[in-house]
């Protein structure tokens, strides 16, 4: 096993809502994928045999945004933390844990809360 994640899923009730906040903090694309009973937003991936891959989704009520229940993943914020922190307010979310340094060797992490009520962390190695 070279990754303990390979896919994730984070909730959303309003999936354009979500969409424009997650491209905006990330200056990305999300990648539309529309299934019968989900709708998803997919971040974009290099390697999809060896990356980890998620999505943004719209399941009809299937998943549930949540401040506090559930696992809390981590989305990868390098080259430093705080550019993506400095977009999170403008785009409509929130931040619960600022950057906080977790060691020299293993970098720094946050915690913001999307426009859909999520906590999702953030991790980059450098400052």
């Amino acid at each position: 096993m070279n990754n303990a994640i390979s896919w994730f899923e984070i909730p959303a009730v309003d999936l354009a809502r979500a969409t424009q906040f997650y491209e905006s903090i990330f200056a990305t694309t999300l990648i539309p994928m529309d299934l019968p009973n989900i709708r998803m937003r997919m971040f974009p991936l290099d390697d999809i045999q060896n990356g980890i891959g998620g999505a943004v989704v719209d399941s009809g009520g299937f998943h549930k945004p949540s401040l506090t229940d559930g696992p809390l993943i981590y989305l990868n914020a390098n080259p430093d933390i705080q550019l993506i922190l400095d977009k999170v307010d403008s785009a409509g979310g929130s931040i619960m844990v600022g950057k906080t340094e977790i060691s020299p060797e293993n970098g720094y992490m946050a915690v913001i809360i999307d426009t859909e009520g999520n906590r999702i962390g953030l991790h980059s190695i450098a400052p």
